[in-house]
């Protein structure tokens, strides 16, 4: 996916539960809780230095 994005220019719309795979695929996240996106942004700040108490915990759970 990542090289076909990248050769023909495209964009997806990628939704997954899979915080490792979103983090691998995506250049720009947004994070829904409750049907609502609650943060958005470039993937690398969000993981890095997240918002939103829901993201950090988000993201504290898939960390080692």
């Amino acid at each position: 996916m990542k090289e076909l994005r990248e050769e023909f220019g495209l964009t997806y719309i990628f939704i997954s539960h899979d915080l490792f795979v979103v983090r691998f695929i995506s250049d720009r996240i947004a994070v829904m809780k409750d049907g609502k996106i609650i943060e958005i942004g470039q993937a690398e700040d969000i993981y890095r230095s997240p918002k939103a108490e829901y993201t950090k915990n988000l993201i504290a759970s898939i960390l080692p």
